[in-house]
């Protein structure tokens, strides 16, 4: 019995200790988890933009090695051939020999002045053909009454080749700018307008019913709604838009023109000057394709959001 009172009195005490040593050992889980949950956190903001950075430099460089690795394989091939004489020298000039013509026409003859006239005439038939589509484009799409009148006009007229146009061009406009600014325009007015009426056509009707719930006049919801939906449509026409401008500018050149690269081809053949006709063609691929990457980049910020829906 004195050992039973003594075990109870004894047990107080022993459960204080357990209490203890219990609450002892809880604050020490805390940092346990604390820890944990900060190792387990994702990256900072900072870290990211650094990552994204340093991974669209490198895409940037691949680029840059794959075009160069391209045209590097392009040159050794031509050269391989033209040293080869598979075809004769006035035929398939060799590379040095283009470089020596390019460097000539560079500082003696009018290179810059061909560049320019070109450059100036492709765009100006660029930005009126583009703009007079997409207009029509948006009248045809969203008016029952234009589509009817004009789209069969248009698709009679459209698979005519813009080339076939020269003579009535020149019998129109003359030989002056006139009859080059209404080829160029031609060409990029219907693969533009086809794709505005198709962009315009398909943005989705809940889009424009929830504009109409929000009360929003018809022009607000033609550029704030209807507009940016076809947006990427629109864009990818214009880009085949520049294309066919630098496709036709060179058709455009050769008649009656004293200046462009058009004018410069064309003379290279007449005098069989076949280093000075390669030197017009580069730097028509060149001038198209710079004009091709700058509108690029130009509308990517415009459609960065289409890309990210899709993805």
């Amino acid at each position: 019995m004195t050992e039973l009172r003594d075990a109870t009195k004894q047990s107080p005490a022993a459960t204080g200790e357990a209490a203890g040593g219990d609450h002892g050992s809880a604050p020490s889980t805390v940092p346990d988890d604390r820890s944990s949950a900060s190792s387990g956190a994702g990256p900072s903001p900072l870290a990211s933009r650094a990552s994204g950075l340093l991974a669209g430099a490198w895409e940037r460089v691949g680029s840059i090695a794959r075009l160069l690795a391209s045209v590097t394989l392009t040159v050794a091939i031509w050269w391989t051939i033209a040293n080869a004489e598979v075809f004769p020298p006035q035929v398939l000039p060799s590379p040095p020999a283009v470089w020596a013509a390019l460097v000539a026409m560079a500082t003696d003859g009018p290179l810059l002045t061909d560049l320019y006239w070109s450059a100036r005439r492709a765009v100006s038939g660029f930005v009126l053909g583009s703009t007079l589509a997409i207009l029509f484009g948006v009248l045809t799409a969203r008016s029952r009454t234009a589509n009817t009148l004009l789209e069969g006009t248009f698709q009679l007229i459209r698979p005519i080749p813009a080339i076939a146009l020269v003579p009535l061009a020149i019998m129109w406009f003359g030989i002056d700018e006139g009859s080059k600014l209404f080829l160029v325009t031609v060409g990029v007015f219907f693969p533009v307008w086809i794709t505005a009426h198709s962009g315009v056509s398909g943005v989705r009707t809940d889009y424009v019913d929830v504009a109409r719930c929000l009360s929003a006049s018809r022009r607000q919801t033609l550029l704030e709604v209807i507009l940016p939906a076809a947006l990427p449509v629109i864009m990818a026409g214009l880009r085949v838009g520049i294309a066919t401008a630098f496709i036709l500018i060179v058709a455009a050149e050769m008649t009656g023109a004293t200046a462009g690269l058009g004018f410069r081809l064309d003379q290279a053949r007449l005098f069989s000057q076949a280093d000075s006709l390669f030197v017009a063609l580069l730097m028509l691929g060149l001038l198209g394709a710079v004009a091709d990457q700058l509108f690029s980049r130009l509308i990517a910020p415009m459609t960065k959001w289409s890309s990210q829906q899709r993805g």
